[in-house]
């Protein structure tokens, strides 16, 4: 299945992503994205957590687009990744083989391409 992504900015300057629902005009199961400084190289990191957190632990809930002050016009690859990583808690195969030992019980093993297991 795939989703619509959105990147917006809402009018309390927070970075939202999440799954754009047309119906309901709501962005759904948002994240708050984060920049956080980084101490090697002094530039910046960026921190997907749910947007309930510290209270909820899940990506869940809804925000209307009513709240949306800015939306931006492309998510980079990465960032709709890892955010898809973040919700279901797997890890998501970048797509080519990437070294990927196809002989023997290790390729039967990763046949489907995902790896599973939480972050």
């Amino acid at each position: 299945m795939s989703y619509d992504i959105r990147l917006v900015k809402l009018v309390s300057s927070e970075l939202v992503l999440g799954k754009f629902d047309a119906e309901s005009n709501s962005i759904k199961d948002p994240a708050n994205l984060q920049t956080v400084p980084s101490q090697q190289d002094g530039g910046v990191q960026l921190m997907l957590l749910p947007y309930g957190y510290p209270f909820e632990q899940d990506f869940t809930g809804s925000i209307s687009m009513t709240h949306v002050l800015f939306e931006y016009k492309n998510c980079p690859e990465e960032i709709k990744t890892r955010y898809l990583e973040a919700c279901s808690k797997l890890t998501l195969s970048s797509g080519g083989l990437g070294g990927l030992d196809l002989r023997g019980e290790a390729a039967a093993a990763n046949a489907s391409g995902l790896i599973l297991g939480k972050k």
